[in-house]
Parts: structure tokens; C-alpha cells; sequence
């Protein structure tokens, strides 16, 4: 990655190298059961593959921003936000992301882009209510260190793989192929690239969810050194995750897709799993955050 002052992590560097091999063999996999299955249509299949990662690997910022109702501001617009990013770029000496706010409720934040000259951070009108100018600059260099570590396109690529499995299950079911009772080996087809694009699936969606909470980690920690106040992030995320409670349950399960993306999950309780989080728990965030202070301190 281009050097900032973020502390680099390379433990998450060997799990994003780790889930990107994983990804590609999965992908070769994929590949190659349609080639060896589906003959007649394995070009179709290959051009509508290749033509979406391109779409979401280059467009994956706007894609984020317009799902979640984003808007890119100016400095005029937003200067309390854009002087916080402007003094967090400088401390990290990094290039400065676009600027955007959606008009949400959901206090949160969340950053996308290819590289650090093609990225976007934003944050609600919920959470830019709700924190004090510390505790947002906490969460935005905790957002920024995303763009920097890069780990924000490999979920983008490593998720795509798990989107593209259930498109390639639906094409294969709506193609028709095997609905001719004769055609025993066409019908027989269609049941392996379900249940092959079902196991792809569940192994991109646990590789994603792993590295997801990981970074989240790595996020942290790199926020709090660099600002040196690991406290106004742990504030932040005590009041985020507690005002998270009051937002009604279909805002949340609207988001619910974002989570990977966001500061902070966006839970309905009855959703609430542990395994399937892409996020570590609340009090995993504030331990490593109390001993970063602890080392601080010392130091």
C-alpha cells in the first residue's frame, strides 16, 4: 500500500492475502465446473461475470453511496466535516477522500474506493448530531485507515464472488436447462452448479465475515495511534452502539447488507448472531482500546 502514518498491520495484510487467494480458487472452481457443465452457455455465463466485477470493482464508491442515500458535500456545505478530514489527512499525510453525507438517522459512517485517489468517506446526519469533534475524528481516521490499508476493496472483490454464485444459481434455474425430462445429464447440470454456487456462497460469505472483523480491529488500532486519543474512539463507539438500540428495527434491517462497511453493525435483534457478525463485540473493541491507552500512556 502507498505509506501513510497509519501503523501498518501485517496481520491484516496476511489475511487479506490469505482471503483473496481463497476468493480466486474459489473462482477457478466456479469457472471451471460451468465450463465442464454448461457448454452451450459458459461464454454468456463468463462475459455477465467478468462484465459485473469490473462494474462493481471500478463503480463500488458510487454503488455504496447512492444505496445508502450519500451525498458528496463541499467545504461550504460541511466544514466541520471537511476540516476534520483535511487535519486527519495531513496527520496521516495521505491523499485527501471525497467528502459525502446521508441524510440518515442511523448514527454511522463508512468509507469505499478503489485507492486512496479514488475513495469517499461518509457519515450521517445521525452520527454528525450525536458526537463531539473528538469522538468524530476518532471514527473518521478509523474510516480513513480502511482506505489506506486498502482492505476496502478486498471485501469489495471478496464479496463479489458470493454475489456472483447466487446470480450464476438463478441463471442456471431460469435458463431452462433440464426442464426436458429426457435430458437426464442437463437436469443433473443444474443440480450440481446449485449446489456448487450454494458451497461457494457459504465459504466467501464465512472468508468475508473473518476478515471483516478482523479489520474492524486493525481499524481501531490504527485510529487510536494515530490520533493518539484511543478514548474518544471508545466514547464514540459506547454512544453509537447504545443510541443503535432506538432505531427502529426496519431502518435497520435495511442497512443490514452495509454492515461490512460500516463503523459500527446495524443489528436487529432478532438478526443478532455472533458467528455471522461481521464486526467484534463491543467490549472486544473497548479492551484493545484500553490497552492502547495503557501503552500510550507509558510510552
Amino acid at each position: 500500500m502507498a505509506q501513510t502514518r497509519f501503523a501498518p498491520d501485517r496481520g491484516l495484510t496476511s489475511r487479506m492475502v490469505m482471503t483473496m487467494f481463497f476468493i480466486g480458487l474459489l473462482y477457478v472452481v466456479v469457472v471451471g465446473v460451468l465450463v465442464v457443465l454448461l457448454k452451450g452457455a459458459w461464454v454468456v455465463i463468463m462475459l455477465l461475470a467478468g462484465g459485473m466485477f469490473i462494474a462493481q470493482f471500478w463503480f463500488s464508491d458510487r454503488i455504496a453511496a447512492f444505496s445508502m442515500g450519500a451525498r458528496e458535500v463541499t467545504p461550504e456545505q460541511a466544514p466541520e466535516l471537511h476540516g476534520a478530514v483535511d487535519r486527519l489527512c495531513a496527520l496521516a499525510d495521505m491523499p485527501k477522500p471525497r467528502v459525502a453525507i446521508a441524510d440518515s438517522d442511523l448514527p454511522n459512517a463508512f468509507a469505499t474506493g478503489r485507492n486512496q485517489k479514488n475513495s469517499m468517506v461518509c457519515a450521517t446526519t445521525g452520527l454528525l448530531r450525536r458526537l463531539e469533534p473528538e469522538e468524530l475524528e476518532g471514527v473518521l481516521a478509523h474510516e480513513l485507515s480502511h482506505v489506506a490499508h486498502r482492505d476496502v476493496v478486498v471485501m469489495t472483490i471478496a464479496s463479489f464472488l458470493g454475489v456472483l454464485a447466487g446470480i450464476i444459481t438463478r441463471v442456471a434455474l431460469w435458463s431452462g436447462v433440464g426442464r426436458n425430462s429426457r435430458d437426464q445429464n442437463a437436469a443433473i447440470a443444474v443440480l450440481i452448479v446449485t449446489a456448487v454456487s450454494a458451497v461457494v456462497y457459504a465459504i466467501s460469505f464465512l472468508l468475508t465475515r473473518l476478515l471483516s472483523r478482523y479489520r474492524e480491529l486493525s481499524a481501531d488500532r490504527a485510529a487510536a495511534i494515530l490520533t493518539g486519543r484511543p478514548s474518544s474512539l471508545a466514547s464514540a463507539l459506547t454512544k453509537i452502539t447504545g443510541q443503535m438500540a432506538r432505531i427502529p428495527t426496519r431502518d435497520l434491517r435495511k442497512v443490514e447488507p452495509f454492515n461490512a462497511f460500516f463503523f459500527a453493525p446495524a443489528f436487529s435483534k432478532e438478526h443478532f448472531s455472533r458467528l455471522l457478525s461481521s464486526h467484534p463485540t463491543l467490549e472486544q473493541r473497548l479492551d484493545q482500546l484500553g490497552r492502547i491507552a495503557a501503552q500510550l500512556g507509558r510510552s
